[in-house]
C-alpha cells in the first residue's frame, strides 16, 4: 500500500451525468448533496435500522432509513454522482461490530462520511495524510457497551466501481456482495497485539459522551 494511501487505477472518470440506472428521483436527491458535508447532513437525518440487511442506494432510499453499511453505500454513490470514486474503508473491531466508511481526498488528504448511532464514529474533515491516520481518528470513539477499546484494523479502501455488474446502486435485493469484498480486502493492524491486550477501557466522561444519541435495540 503507499505510504500516502493514495489509490492508483481506480477506475474514475469524471462523468456527473451518468445516471447510473438511479431513477429520475433518486439521481436528483443524489446528485443535490454536491460536498461531503452535504452527504453527512442527509445520512444524519435518516432513522438508524437494527436490521440484518444490505440495502443498496436505492432501497435505502425509498425506505428512508439504514444502518452503518447502508449509510455508507448511500455516501460512496452520492459521491460517485458528483463526480468522486465510490470508495469504502472496513473498520474492524474485537467484541464488537465492524464499522464501514465512505472515504474521499481532497488534494492529498483524506476524509471519511459514515451512519452511526455512537456520536464520535461517524464525519471526518479531509485533514489525514494517510489512510492510518484517518483510522486512528476513530480508536478513542470506538468502543463496546462494557467500555473497552474494540478498533483493531482497517482495510484499504474498495472501489465499488468493481461491482457495478452486481447492482449495487439500484439493486431491490440485499448486496451482499459489498460487505463480502470488503471482508476480502487487505487489513492492517493499528497497533501490536501486545499493546491490544494492555489496553485501558474508557473513562465513564468519555463513555458518556460518545453515547450521546445512541439507542437500544
Amino acid at each position: 500500500m503507499p505510504k500516502n494511501g493514495k489509490l492508483s487505477g481506480n477506475g474514475f472518470r469524471r462523468n456527473v451525468h451518468q445516471s447510473f440506472g438511479l431513477s429520475p428521483e433518486d439521481f436528483r436527491t443524489l446528485r443535490a448533496l454536491k460536498t461531503p458535508v452535504q452527504i453527512q447532513k442527509f445520512l444524519d437525518a435518516l432513522p438508524y435500522q437494527y436490521a440484518n440487511t444490505a440495502w443498496s442506494p436505492q432501497r435505502a432510499l425509498r425506505e428512508r432509513k439504514g444502518h452503518c453499511l447502508e449509510g455508507a453505500l448511500l455516501a460512496a454513490a452520492a459521491l460517485r454522482v458528483n463526480g468522486r470514486p465510490a470508495l469504502l474503508m472496513d473498520l474492524e473491531a474485537v467484541h464488537d461490530d465492524d464499522h464501514v466508511l465512505a472515504v474521499y481526498y481532497e488534494g492529498s488528504l483524506w476524509g471519511s462520511i459514515a451512519k452511526s448511532n455512537f456520536a464520535g464514529l461517524r464525519f471526518r474533515a479531509p485533514v489525514y495524510r494517510t489512510l492510518r491516520e484517518l483510522a486512528l481518528s476513530y480508536f478513542e470513539h470506538y468502543y463496546n457497551l462494557r467500555g473497552e477499546r474494540t478498533l483493531r484494523s482497517y482495510s484499504r479502501p474498495v472501489n465499488l466501481a468493481r461491482l457495478d455488474s452486481r447492482g449495487w446502486m439500484t439493486s431491490d435485493e440485499d448486496v451482499w456482495c459489498v460487505p463480502e469484498l470488503l471482508i476480502a480486502a487487505r487489513h492492517y493492524p493499528l497497533f501490536p497485539h501486545k499493546v491490544a491486550r494492555t489496553l485501558p477501557r474508557l473513562d465513564r466522561r468519555s463513555f458518556e459522551a460518545g453515547m450521546h444519541g445512541w439507542t437500544k435495540h
